[in-house]
């Protein structure tokens, strides 16, 4: 009986159905584009842009970041959509080693040049695009994203106005980050070995997802990494998460942070410590009460248009 219930979802060619993209977007009332962008160290890197279809200019710019394993091709694509909807001009690319892009599949040995690789293409929108260069820009990272989004911050701390941060991976969860003395085994082990295939850990969409049929949905990503953490990634992360946690206190920019209260994946409670420690004087902290890690999509509809709401609120003050 299971099976016949999920054969029907087997077919679907995006996370929507099998409308084609195009035809999905005009109904939606947006419009999109998909290209290849070459960064500066090198590497082939998949991006798209969602607009708004008939707003010239857009209210503002949002520049995205996925999470770990994920990528901007499937369930991603709902969040600029609705911005778009509501004249927002969305910019993503997939980071490297995931979804379209180049590199060895869920391997990130060094999140400093994954940053690189971000300022480098929302700088090049910019340039490519005169019309937006004095509209108000936006970061928008979820989980691994929002520290990435954090990173850029540092990096280049004036460009941006403001950050929507979506669980961000400020710190790694202690259910599911490996005990000790794991991480000083894997530090040893990721010096001979980085790309192995090896880290010990939960299955992240099921611990993410709350609703069965999203859930589905979700694994039904042709792109999405299904195989065990890599030993250099997990180096990384934890690296950098270390980083991130110690530097809250140099945080600057306007921001709204939302965590789910019940996310094993990404830690709740360094998202209070992030505003609780930031210098921002606009700073903005939403707990999601009993949600999960997967905030925009993983929830039920009535979550997921409650969070959405959130973002839209702070937008449009800032708007």
């Amino acid at each position: 009986m299971g099976e016949e219930q999920t054969q029907p979802l087997q077919t679907h060619l995006y996370y929507w159905g099998n409308t084609p993209e195009q035809d999905y977007y005009t109904q939606q009332n947006i419009k999109s584009t998909k290209s290849f962008y070459t960064s500066p160290r090198g590497l082939t890197l998949f991006t798209r842009s969602w607009l708004p279809l008939t707003l010239t200019p857009p209210r503002a710019l949002i520049f995205m970041v996925h999470g770990y394993g994920n990528n901007i091709s499937w369930t991603f694509q709902a969040t600029p959509i609705f911005l778009a909807q509501h004249g927002f001009a969305c910019f993503a690319l997939d980071l490297e080693g995931h979804g379209q892009s180049q590199g060895l599949k869920a391997y990130v040995p060094k999140v400093d040049l994954v940053v690189e690789d971000c300022l480098s293409f929302f700088n090049l929108v910019l340039t490519q695009n005169p019309q937006f260069q004095n509209l108000p820009k936006f970061l928008f990272g979820e989980s691994m994203g929002g520290a990435i989004c954090l990173l850029i911050h540092f990096k280049n701390p004036s460009l941006f106005n403001g950050a929507i941060l979506i669980a961000p991976m400020c710190r790694i969860s202690d259910k599911v980050r490996p005990g000790w003395p794991i991480p000083e085994v894997l530090t040893f082990l990721a010096k001979f070995a980085p790309t192995l295939p090896i880290v010990p850990t939960a299955d992240l969409l099921d611990k993410s997802v709350k609703v069965p049929e999203k859930k589905i949905i979700a694994g039904m990503n042709p792109m999405r990494y299904r195989g065990k953490p890599r030993l250099g990634t997990v180096v990384e992360l934890l690296r950098v998460t270390d980083y991130v946690s110690s530097r809250l206190c140099d945080v600057s920019l306007p921001f709204i942070v939302l965590h789910g209260s019940d996310d094993v994946v990404t830690d709740p409670e360094v998202s209070r410590e992030l505003y609780e420690l930031a210098k921002s004087e606009d700073k903005s902290l939403k707990i999601c009460d009993g949600m999960l890690h997967s905030l925009l999509f993983g929830e039920t509809d009535e979550n997921v248009e409650s969070v959405r709401g959130h973002i839209l609120a702070w937008l449009n003050e800032r708007c």
